[in-house]
C-alpha cells in the first residue's frame, strides 16, 4: 500500500528580531509534512535554506512535483534519490523515520543506533546587536553552560561585542558564528582577538565560494564549516580547510544524510556539530538523535519562538532534552 502525503505552512513569530550578518529574522515560515500509510503516520518539520532560495514556498512547489513519486516511496534511501538535499527532503525524511518507527514498534533514536539518549549541552545563541545589549543578554542566559554569538564582520565592534560577553559570562563556553562575514585578510586579526577572549569555535569566517582560502591556514581555534557545507558530497572538500562540519538537517534533506555525514566526518578526522534553521520541537527531536553523535550542539531554535509545539523540548542546566512523546517513539513504547 502507498502513502498519502500531507503538508501545511505555519508561521511562527519570533519573540524577538534576530539579527546575523545581513539578515534580520522575524519570523520563522515552516513547512510540516504527515506521511500516513492508512494505519500509521510520521511527521517532519523543515523551513529550508533561507541563503540558497529554499524557503517555503519552494519546499511545497518541491513536494507537489514529486508527490507521486514520494507516495510511492518505499525507503528513506529511495527518498534520496528522488529529492535533492534541502527542506522538502527534509521533512519528508524525518517524516519517514517516525513512520518507520510507528510501524515497527522502535523508537526512532534506536532504529539510528542510540540505545539511550542523553541530555546535551547546547549552545544558546546571542544576535548580534550593541555589545552591552549582547552582555545583558549573556547575563539572562543564567543556566547556559555554551553561549554563541552572531557576528557581522565588522571586526572592531565584533571584537567588543565578544569581549563584553566574556566579561559578562567568564564562566561560560564560547563560539562565535560570523556567517560569511570576513574576508581572509582580517582572519589572523579575528583568530587573535578570539583567542584572548577564550573562544572555543569560531564558525564560517568567510563565504561560501571561497573556502580555498582557508587552504593551509593554521588556526588554534577550530574553524566549522556551516553554509560552505551542505550534504555528503561536500564533507571531503573540507579537510585541510576546516576542522569542524556543521550539519543542519534543514540543508542536508533529513536525519538520514546527517547520519551519514556525521560518519564520514568521523573517517575524514573532523570535529561534528549539530545546527538548527530556528524551527519547532518537531525540528530540534530527530536533530537531537544526531547530537548523540556530535562534540557541538546547537539546538536552542525553539527558544527564539513566542510559542513552541506541545509537547516539546525541555531546557534545563544549559541543556537540552527530547522526551519521547514530541516524536519518533511509537505509542506502545510509551505506554510500556
Amino acid at each position: 500500500m502507498g502513502l498519502a502525503l500531507a503538508y501545511r505552512i505555519e508561521t511562527h513569530r519570533l519573540a524577538a528580531p534576530f539579527r546575523i550578518s545581513g539578515y534580520v529574522f522575524e519570523a520563522s515560515e515552516l513547512v510540516v509534512v504527515e506521511l500516513t500509510d492508512g494505519q500509521h503516520r510520521g511527521r517532519g518539520e523543515a523551513g529550508g535554506v533561507y541563503y540558497l532560495g529554499d524557503q517555503a514556498p519552494q519546499i511545497v512547489e518541491a513536494l507537489e512535483a514529486n508527490r507521486s513519486a514520494i507516495e510511492a516511496c518505499e525507503s528513506r534511501e529511495e527518498l534520496r534519490q528522488i529529492l535533492p538535499i534541502g527542506g522538502a527532503r527534509n521533512a519528508v525524511d524525518c517524516a519517514l523515520w517516525e513512520l518507520e518507527a510507528n510501524r515497527s514498534g522502535i523508537a526512532a533514536y534506536r532504529l539510528a543506533g542510540i540505545e539511550v539518549p542523553r541530555p546535551l549541552i547546547t549552545t544558546f545563541t546571542l544576535g548580534a546587536d550593541d555589545p552591552a545589549k549582547m552582555a545583558e543578554g549573556a547575563r539572562r542566559y543564567a543556566d547556559a553552560r555554551a553561549i554563541k554569538l552572531k557576528l557581522t564582520g565588522e571586526l572592531s565592534l565584533d571584537i567588543n561585542r565578544v569581549a563584553a560577553v566574556r566579561d559578562a559570562r567568564p564562566d561560560v563556553w564560547l563560539g562565535v558564528d560570523a556567517n560569511q562575514g570576513f574576508g581572509v585578510g582580517q582572519l589572523d586579526a579575528l583568530v587573535a582577538a578570539m583567542g584572548e577572549q577564550r573562544v572555543s569555535l569560531i564558525e564560517q569566517p568567510i563565504a561560501r565560494g571561497r573556502e580555498a582560502d582557508l587552504e593551509g591556514f593554521e588556526s588554534p581555534i577550530p574553524i566549522a564549516a556551516d553554509e560552505s557545507v551542505l550534504g555528503l558530497a561536500d564533507v571531503l572538500g573540507l579537510v585541510g580547510r576546516f576542522q569542524v562540519v556543521n550539519i543542519k538537517l534543514d540543508k542536508c534533506g533529513g536525519l538520514t544524510e546527517a547520519l551519514l555525514m556525521a560518519e564520514e566526518a568521523r573517517r575524514l578526522g573532523l570535529g561534528v556539530m549539530v545546527g538548527n534553521m530556528v524551527g519547532t520541537s518537531l525540528a530540534m527531536a530527530p536533530a537531537f538523535i544526531l547530537g548523540q553523535l556530535c562534540d557541538y550542539v546547537d539546538l536552542d531554535g525553539p527558544t527564539f519562538l513566542k510559542e513552541d509545539r506541545v509537547p516539546g523540548v525541555h531546557y534545563s542546566d544549559g541543556q537540552i532534552w527530547c522526551p519521547d512523546e514530541v516524536w519518533g517513539t511509537p505509542a506502545a513504547v510509551l505506554a510500556a
